[in-house]
């Protein structure tokens, strides 16, 4: 079964920087583009960023463009994404997915950016 499993949330200053982790099981990861997702209470899931399968390219969101970086490591079945110089604004839970629409997706990692 496909299972995904985000870790590395917490609180941190504005300011600050996280790496998010999210490790996939039951698929390999170099067969599909993969992307994260965040949501706040009572908003929808907003698209933060995709990674191709195989090649470097990868795509954010203007929101999060030039602060946030995605990245693999394959022999991990792993993707992460670095957030750097974080706002009170990205404070939402983020979620990776297998899918576009991020039905396919794991339990999420809560990250809170408060001073």
């Amino acid at each position: 079964a496909v299972q995904l499993y985000e870790s590395g949330g917490g609180l941190v200053q504005p300011g600050g920087s996280l790496r998010l982790s999210c490790v996939a099981s039951g698929f390999d990861i170099t067969k599909y583009v993969l992307y994260w997702f965040r949501q706040t209470p009572g908003k929808g899931l907003e698209w933060v960023s995709t990674i191709d399968a195989v090649g470097p390219w990868s795509d954010y969101a203007d929101s999060v463009k030039h602060r946030f970086t995605v990245s693999r490591d394959n022999a991990k079945n792993t993707i992460y994404l670095q957030l750097d110089s974080l706002t009170t604004d990205d404070t939402a839970m983020y979620y990776c997915a297998q899918d576009s629409e991020g039905t396919i997706r794991g339990q999420g990692t809560q990250v809170t950016v408060s001073s």
